[in-house]
């Protein structure tokens, strides 16, 4: 059987850890392609089970105008685009850094799996990427029940631990 290629969005801090949270439970029944933005030094020295790696711009710096950051992710959608399709993507999965909405959505276009699990930080409010992603999921997790009245549609499945 064809593992499937699984696409992690790893974000700075938080996001990462949950990320190598799930892959822990994941072992080796899956392909492993992972993006990280450019600037994150940390992510990859996270990584526990091997794959491609693949750097992407951050789209938005807090200097950014809105009208840069619109560009700079319009940018990045395309560029997910690309990757999904290289790569030949079945799924995307992220826990909420900025750079996961046009992966996101692009995924979506492409017909791809969207799972998306809102961040341990978020107890009873909702992410900004997590109100983004959270109509186009195909599996949204929130990892406190209080989350559940932001989300009713969601899967309460506890801390990544």
């Amino acid at each position: 059987m064809n593992k499937q290629n699984v696409l992690f969005i790893l974000g700075s801090g938080g996001h990462t850890a949950q990320m190598i949270e799930l892959s822990k439970e994941l072992k080796d029944k899956i392909k492993y392609i992972y993006v990280i933005q450019k600037n994150d030094k940390l992510s990859k020295n996270k990584i526990i089970f091997p794959g491609k790696i693949i750097y992407v711009n951050r789209p938005r710096e807090i200097k950014d105008s809105k009208i840069k950051y619109l560009i700079k992710t319009t940018k990045l959608f395309f560029k997910a685009l690309e990757i999904i399709k290289k790569h030949k993507i079945d799924v995307v999965i992220s826990a909420g850094p900025g750079i996961a909405i046009p992966f996101s959505y692009a995924g979506k276009l492409l017909n791809k799996k969207i799972i998306f699990i809102e961040s341990w930080s978020r107890v009873t409010k909702k992410s900004i990427s997590g109100k983004l992603i959270y109509p186009i999921a195909n599996l949204f997790f929130v990892q406190w029940k209080d989350n559940l009245k932001n989300y009713p549609k969601a899967k309460y499945c506890g801390r990544l631990k």
